[in-house]
C-alpha cells in the first residue's frame, strides 16, 4: 500500500514538474518553430526554410539594435560586476556609521517600479544636459544592475572565512595579491552569479531603456516591442532563436565552472 502511494506520488510529480515546463518553455519552443516558417506572417506554420536566417543578416536595423543591445549588456555588466564586487567586499569587511542606511537604500533600485526608475534617470540626464543614447543607457542599466550584483557577492562572502586571508598575509603575501589569488578566487562563483544575473537583467530591459536610449540608440527588446503593432516578422524569430541558443551555452559554461569550482572547494 504504501509503496503504490509512493509510486502515485512520483508519477503525479513527474506530471506536475513536466506540465510546469511545459508551461515555461512552449513559448520559446514556438518562437524557434516559427523561425523556420516560409510564411512571413507568424500565424500558421505553411513550410520549412532557412531563409529567414539569412535575411536576419540583411535588416539593418535589427541588427543595429541587437548590436546596441549587446554592447550596454556587456558595458554595463562590466561596470556593475567591478562596483558591486568591491562594494560587497567593502560592506562585508568594514564597519562605518550610516551603514544601515547605505544597505537599506542598495534596495531602493529592486523594488522601485521600473517606469519610475526610468523617468527619474530622464529627467536626471535632462538637467544635467546630457544627450540620450548608449552613454546614458550604460549608466542607467548600471544603475539598476549593480545592486543585484552586490547583494549576490555578499551572499557569497556570508560564510567567508578571513582567517584565510590572514594566513595568506602571514606567509608574505600583499593585500592586493591576497585579495587576488585568495579572495576573489573563493567568492568567483558569487561574481559569476551576479555578473550573469546583471547581464540578464541588461538584455531583457525595455522600460528602463525606453526613457533612456536616444534615436540611434534603440535596443533589440524596444526594437521588438515596437514591431508587436505591424507584426513580428520571421527573421526576428531567427535571431531570438540565435540568442537563446548562445544563452544555453552560456548555462552549460557556467554549469562546468560551478562544478570546477565546487571540486578546488573540496580540495582545499
Amino acid at each position: 500500500m504504501n509503496s503504490s502511494k509512493q509510486r502515485f506520488g512520483q508519477v503525479s510529480g513527474m506530471v506536475f514538474a513536466a506540465l510546469v515546463y511545459l508551461f515555461l518553455y512552449l513559448p520559446i519552443v514556438v518562437v524557434i518553430v516559427f523561425s523556420f516558417n516560409a510564411s512571413r506572417m507568424n500565424i500558421e506554420f505553411t513550410g520549412f526554410t532557412l531563409a529567414w536566417y539569412g535575411i536576419m543578416f540583411q535588416n539593418a536595423s535589427l541588427m543595429s539594435a541587437f548590436q546596441n543591445t549587446v554592447i550596454v549588456a556587456v558595458a554595463s555588466t562590466a561596470f556593475s560586476t567591478l562596483i558591486g564586487t568591491i562594494a560587497a567586499i567593502g560592506m562585508y569587511r568594514y564597519t562605518f556609521k550610516g551603514k544601515g542606511t547605505v544597505d537599506s537604500l542598495l534596495y531602493i533600485p529592486i523594488v522601485i517600479p521600473e517606469i519610475v526608475m526610468g523617468i527619474s534617470l530622464l529627467a536626471f540626464f535632462s538637467l544635467l544636459h546630457i544627450t540620450t543614447g548608449l552613454l546614458t543607457l550604460i549608466i542607467a542599466h548600471v544603475t539598476f544592475s549593480m545592486p543585484f550584483v552586490l547583494i549576490t557577492v555578499r551572499s557569497r562572502m556570508a560564510g567567508y572565512d578571513q582567517a584565510v586571508e590572514e594566513a595568506a598575509m602571514d606567509l608574505g603575501a600583499t593585500r592586493l595579491r591576497t585579495l587576488r589569488r585568495v579572495t576573489l578566487p573563493i567568492i568567483a562563483p558569487g561574481i559569476m552569479a551576479g555578473a550573469m544575473l546583471a547581464l540578464t537583467l541588461s538584455l531583457d530591459d525595455v522600460i528602463v531603456s525606453f526613457f533612456t536610449c536616444g534615436i540611434n540608440s534603440v535596443t533589440l527588446p524596444i526594437k521588438i516591442f515596437s514591431l508587436v503593432r505591424t507584426g513580428v516578422t520571421p527573421d526576428v524569430n531567427a535571431l531570438a532563436t540565435v540568442i537563446v541558443l548562445a544563452t544555453i551555452l552560456v548555462m552549460i559554461l557556467w554549469h562546468l565552472f560551478e562544478k570546477r569550482s565546487a571540486k578546488q572547494e573540496q580540495a582545499v
